[in-house]
């Protein structure tokens, strides 16, 4: 009870309460356990007054719990106000906490526990939240705050960056997740080797409440004040925890297929570069990994030993997160893995409680209804008497028909039918025959789909599906933009620099229409238009394995010789399907050339969602034009481009003003050099 009026006390906002257990691992306890009273949580036993069955244990970053019985149930609970039920007659209360539970055998003696964040229980105190370290990879133990972006007394919301936190692996920014006001900051700027869970600051709901904790001073024994234990861990209680997925088995390290794009739902293995029984460092390359995009290399994240390859070279249709091998700790345990063979169930490793499980649902097989003939005399079938007696004319068991009359009665026209169908599966043989051998007469060969090819397929499916394309196009006069190329081609050879495309000229034009109009450089979000600062410019690029689309980051902001050299060596890369995710990741517009390399007049591209528009770029053709005088005339090139526009996003006054200046720059090129 007193912890419950504790609860209820410092918490205003009880849809938040989740929050308060938000940790990397928890379980809950069987039904009977006895109360063991920790920092950071309570275990409910039978007889303590609470008639909730199961709750989550939590403890600091020193504590365990003491249960050694059979942990019989895991699950996610919610809590809410309609849940906090009040016993008149014993004060029982039921509560449920959210609490994610992860087994690792069927004995739970020992999990040792990092809290995250957690509501005071000081009633000296306003209510406020005390945020601890939190381990953002899975190696860390203790990491630095490399710098505080918000200070004492600033308002913060859900999804705001606190700070930068300095990690084993690289550093990652901290966000806010309650809305409140940062009132003590623990451990300052530059602060070093701090333990995962050890206070780094502290937020209040209220502004006034921030002078109250200046002086605050966190326990050195426990990240909070809270809750007090009752009970030390003994010897005996106390065990290390077993990371194997089934008793039998030794500790190790479940890979999966990783998720290397944001479209990737799976994968292939090009090839392995480590083989089982090598020995792993972090930063190895384990594998090579066929995207959707480019063949990625995929590296160990942990020390230790290639136990099982589950997958080998050349798998294909690998789901993300599905086992493709296993690492061990110890050399010596690598033999135990020569027969193992991940569950289909689950892809995490993680081997389900061996406690009460839902209820199953079993589903019958699916089974291909046939036709079964029922053997059974012919005077138990009902027909009509005409229809009888023309099936024994033409030695027809009733058995065979099928009866449309009331109530299944066989009549006179299902006889006929029969006759018909009959008739006509005779002729049926001969038209078979025409047919195979109308087939036999093909040549052909079935090429199977490439990773790259089935995304494209479905990507582009979805945006003519879901995007309301519209076109527009307009001719560009080009003999200016030819002359620049020239002489700036002259100086790029000069100084053995690369030589300058039309295509590049077109995306740095594209690039600063982009940024005369930013409204094109937008995407689509359900409840709102989400318009970059940043103009990336995405390059159709045609291989053999199929279309990439490498990103020219920051295109206005470079020159058209840097933008010559990334075109060039970017779709190098794609065409040896090298490339990797940050390399065609990030891109806000489209430009596709079939004009140059293939002499196509004109085309409409589909835009490569989420952006909102692609430029399709025709040929150059040479035109005649009138003159000054009545019989002169003079020659002109012109070059066709048509803009693919997301009428959500983009207006058709809009686009028009778009092509407006992107023509302007074609047609005046010592602009783009301004």
């Amino acid at each position: 009870m007193t912890y419950a009026s504790h609860l209820l006390r410092h918490s205003r906002k009880l849809t938040n309460v989740r929050n308060v257990l938000r940790h990397e691992h928890a379980f809950t306890s069987g039904r009977d356990g006895p109360l063991k009273t920790h920092r950071f949580g309570f275990l409910p036993g039978k007889g303590d007054g609470y008639s909730g069955s199961s709750f989550g244990a939590i403890t600091s970053k020193t504590g365990y719990s003491t249960h050694s019985h059979k942990t019989k149930s895991f699950g996610v609970f919610k809590i809410s106000s309609s849940e906090l039920k009040w016993n008149s007659s014993g004060g029982a209360m039921k509560m449920s906490v959210p609490v994610v539970g992860t087994c690792y055998n069927n004995t739970l003696s020992c999990v040792q526990l990092n809290p995250r964040r957690s509501l005071a229980t000081d009633s000296g105190l306003p209510p406020h939240q005390m945020i601890g370290m939190p381990s953002l990879s899975p190696t860390m133990t203790e990491g630095n705050v490399a710098r505080w972006l918000k200070k004492e007394g600033d308002k913060v919301s859900p999804g705001e960056v606190l700070c930068e936190i300095e990690t084993d692996k690289a550093t990652v920014e901290m966000e806010c997740m309650e809305e409140g006001f940062l009132a003590r900051i623990i451990k300052g700027d530059g602060a070093k080797d701090i333990k995962v869970g050890e206070i780094i600051a502290i937020t209040v709901e209220e502004e006034e409440d921030i002078g109250k904790l200046k002086d605050y001073e966190p326990s050195a024994s426990s990240p909070t004040d809270g809750v007090k234990p009752t009970s030390t861990p003994t010897t005996a209680d106390v065990s290390e925890p077993d990371t194997s997925m089934a008793a039998d088995l030794p500790p190790h390290q479940v890979i999966g297929m990783p998720s290397l794009s944001p479209t990737m739902t799976e994968g292939n293995i090009a090839r392995w570069l480590k083989k089982e029984g090598d020995k792993v460092s972090p930063g190895e390359v384990l594998c090579e990994v066929e995207t959707d995009k480019a063949t990625v290399e995929m590296e160990c994240m942990e020390e230790g030993f290639v136990a099982k390859i589950v997958k080998g070279d050349g798998a294909k249709d690998i789901k993300v997160g599905e086992v493709i091998a296993i690492t061990v700790e110890e050399e010596n345990d690598i033999g135990k893995f020569k027969d193992y063979i991940p569950s289909t169930s689950a892809t995490d490793g993680e081997k389900k409680s061996s406690g009460p499980a839902p209820p199953k649902v079993e589903l019958a097989e699916p089974q291909i209804s046939k036709p079964i003939k029922v053997d059974r005399p012919d005077s138990r079938i009902f027909a009509s008497p005409l229809a009888r007696q023309l099936a024994e004319d033409h030695n027809i068991p009733l058995s065979s028909i099928k009866g449309t009359g009331s109530e299944g009665l066989i009549v006179k026209a299902d006889i006929e039918e029969y006759l018909a169908s009959k008739a006509k599966s005779v002729s049926a043989p001969v038209s078979q025959t025409k047919d195979v051998t109308a087939a036999q007469m093909l040549d052909y060969t079935d090429i199977p789909h490439s990773q790259i090819r089935k995304v494209t397929a479905s990507r582009l499916l979805l945006s003519k599906q879901t995007i309301p394309h519209y076109y527009l196009t307009v001719d560009t006069r080009v003999d200016k933009l030819m002359d620049l190329r020239s002489q700036l081609n002259a100086l790029q050879e000069a100084s053995g620099g690369k030589r300058i495309s039309v295509n590049d000229l077109v995306i740095k034009a594209a690039a600063l229409a982009l940024r005369k109009v930013p409204r094109c450089n937008s995407s689509w979000m359900n409840d709102y238009i989400r318009q970059y600062h940043s103009v990336n410019v995405g390059v159709a690029v045609q291989t053999d394995n199929g279309l990439y689309v490498p990103v020219i980051k920051d295109a206005d902001k470079k020159g058209l010789s840097k933008i010559a050299e990334e075109v060039k060596h970017l779709a190098q890369k794609a065409k040896e399907n090298t490339l990797k995710p940050a390399e065609y990741e990030g891109g806000t517009f489209t430009v596709t050339n079939l004009g140059g390399p293939f002499g196509v007049k004109q085309f409409c591209a589909i835009i490569n969602p989420p952006q909102s528009g692609i430029l399709a770029v025709g040929s150059a053709e040479r035109r005649v034009l009138p003159g000054a005088g009545p019989d002169q005339y003079e020659f002109g090139s012109f070059m066709s481009v048509t803009l693919s526009c997301d009428h959500r996003v983009i207006d058709g006054a809009v686009g028009a003003e778009w092509l407006k200046a992107f023509k302007g720059y074609i047609e005046n090129p010592q602009s783009m050099l301004l």
